[in-house]
């Protein structure tokens, strides 16, 4: 039995943490560049004209790290391609580095060493998430399908509640 909970263990935590984030966060992971990624000669311009960036939506920078990186600079320094005074060093990976977008406003990232000169550089706009609209009122004479919604939440529920507890017994 140890052995089996032992096995169990990590992807029963990886699904719970997975079942609780799908239920609370509806942010993005947006890959700068998409396929390109993080390199020189592309037009990020265009690739950002292209994506709608929200609060808590995430960027992805894939790029070579020992010849890359991504600065969170201000406009100015942006415009100028100074990568002096920035304000995040966000090349903290592999060349795999994630920045969360934690604020509504413009946001400038380059690349130093000369690499912005080349076009690796991002100016991006994030908004605040649109309000979620809230499901259509069911129809007044169907007291058996808000039963049933009211019934399948109650299960879905328990169920989550069950699960959770389960794991907690089996760690």
């Amino acid at each position: 039995m140890i052995s089996f909970c032992s096995k169990l263990r990590h992807p029963l935590i990886l699904l719970l943490l997975m079942i609780m984030a799908l239920q609370c966060v509806s942010a993005t992971l947006h890959r700068v560049g998409g396929k390109l990624g993080w390199n020189p000669n592309i037009n990020y311009t265009e690739w950002a004209a292209s994506e709608r960036l929200y609060v808590k939506d995430w960027l992805i920078f894939y790029f070579d790290k020992n010849m890359y990186n991504v600065l969170e600079v201000n406009k100015t320094n942006y415009e100028n391609c100074r990568e002096q005074e920035f304000i995040t060093n966000v090349s903290r990976g592999g060349g795999r580095d994630v920045f969360e977008l934690k604020e509504a406003k413009a946001y400038y990232f380059l690349s130093g060493g000369g690499f912005c000169w080349s076009g690796m550089k991002l100016a991006i706009s994030v908004h605040q998430p649109p309000p979620q609209q809230p499901p259509p009122p069911p129809p007044a004479s169907s007291k058996a399908a808000s039963l049933l919604t009211l019934t399948t939440s109650i299960i879905s529920t328990t169920l989550l509640l069950a699960f959770s507890i389960v794991l907690v017994w089996l760690l």
